[in-house]
């Protein structure tokens, strides 16, 4: 079964498992995402990143640009480890990680957690490529792929459990969209998936087809 049609299925499964206005409250928070046209002004391909450098799982710098110098980067930004939708991403990009290598791409993640949870995801996860805390979402803001949460939605989140505060070390409770780029070695984007639907991801099936064009 491919990333999306696991996707699918969790998003039906949640469907039937929550009341409608947990739903409505939460696909409310897409529609102000998708008025407000933050897709629209996300760096995308043709553009070129800025530097990148942050802490890993093991709280060590981690340059992109120095990453790029022997090969194209996948770059996939990602909400948190407390996200079901984020693990199954990473978890099938783990899936896919020698087939990236083979085709010459070092895969890196990126979320506004804390190292030490970025940590914990890693291990969760048991995820072999460097995940990047990118504290107070400094990178994914010069990505322009960042948002505040509505009140409402704090609040549904607290109801799941979920302390983005603790998560992330601040209380912006901000986060990026479902972001996936390739990079090239010159630092140009070659390919972009970005959505404004947290349930939607690049599927690494398309990751590799480019991969394979390019």
């Amino acid at each position: 079964m491919s990333l999306t049609e696991q996707l699918k299925t969790r998003a039906a499964q949640s469907a039937a498992k929550y009341p409608e206005t947990i739903h409505k409250i939460m696909n409310n928070g897409i529609a102000i995402l998708k008025d407000a046209q933050l897709v629209d002004r996300a760096l995308k391909t043709g553009d070129k990143i800025p530097e990148i450098i942050l802490p890993n799982a093991a709280n060590q710098n981690v340059s992109v640009q120095e990453l790029l110098v022997t090969n194209k980067v996948i770059l996939s930004f990602y909400r948190g480890g407390w996200c079901p939708y984020c693990n199954m991403e990473l978890r099938a990009l783990q899936n896919s990680l020698d087939e990236f290598e083979k085709l010459g791409a070092t895969l890196v993640a990126i979320s506004p957690e804390i190292p030490d949870n970025s940590l914990t995801t890693s291990e969760k996860n048991n995820l072999s490529f460097e995940v990047l805390s990118d504290l107070d979402n400094k990178i994914a803001k010069a990505f322009n792929l960042v948002f505040t949460l509505p009140k409402d939605l704090i609040e549904v989140y607290k109801g799941f459990g979920i302390d983005l505060t603790q998560s992330n070390g601040n209380q912006d409770h901000q986060l990026p969209i479902s972001a996936t780029y390739i990079i090239d070695q010159d630092g140009t984007i070659s390919y972009d998936f970005i959505k404004e639907d947290y349930k939607e991801r690049a599927d690494p099936e398309k990751i590799i087809k480019h991969l394979k064009i390019k």
